[in-house]
């Protein structure tokens, strides 16, 4: 069965306009009937199947609160990612050396050492790690001093599981290549 732009728009639940730019990387399958794009439906359900596989991630957690660990853990993995968790600074910067991840999500407010100083020896470590800052405290002096290590992505505490899935979907629409 073959779809039209605005059918497949609405079988990906994007817009139009998403399905036009998608043509012009040449990331969707489609053939030109005419003058007119369509679409086969298992061509597009592939192309999805690739695109997931590719866009697996392994992300490191480092939250001392479980339950909020917990969440990211069950959210991240039912999403298909490879989550680990640190329960303090000096395990995850531990994890950040000794393995490779993608993304890591940090609570600005830990004990011991802080968010804003794990962050600055993440950045020694791998200064291409993705880093997004979780934090009840947007405004404190510990965010001005992650601010002066360079760019990354924010989450005000509280969020719900769909913000933590918005910011992985962010970082990889931002990310050369899904990653």
């Amino acid at each position: 069965m073959l779809m039209t732009v605005a059918e497949v728009a609405s079988y990906l639940r994007v817009t139009e306009r998403t399905v036009y730019r998608l043509l012009k990387k040449d990331g969707i399958p489609a053939v030109k009937v005419g003058r007119q794009w369509r679409f086969e439906r298992d061509s597009i359900d592939a192309w999805l199947e690739r695109s997931l596989v590719r866009s697996r991630m392994r992300i490191l957690v480092i939250e001392d609160n479980e339950i909020i660990a917990a969440l990211f853990r069950e959210t991240l993995e039912e999403q298909g990612h490879s989550v680990m968790a640190a329960k303090s600074s000096s395990q995850g910067l531990k994890l950040v050396k000794g393995q490779d991840f993608d993304l890591v999500f940090l609570d600005l407010r830990m004990p011991g050492m802080d968010g804003a100083e794990l962050f600055r020896q993440i950045k020694t470590v791998k200064p291409d790690l993705a880093v997004t800052i979780t934090t009840g405290y947007p405004d404190s002096e510990m965010m001005v001093r992650a601010l002066a290590q360079g760019p990354f992505g924010v989450m005000s505490k509280p969020f719900a599981e769909s913000d933590i899935v918005d910011a992985v979907s962010n970082f990889l629409r931002f990310t050369p290549n899904g990653r």
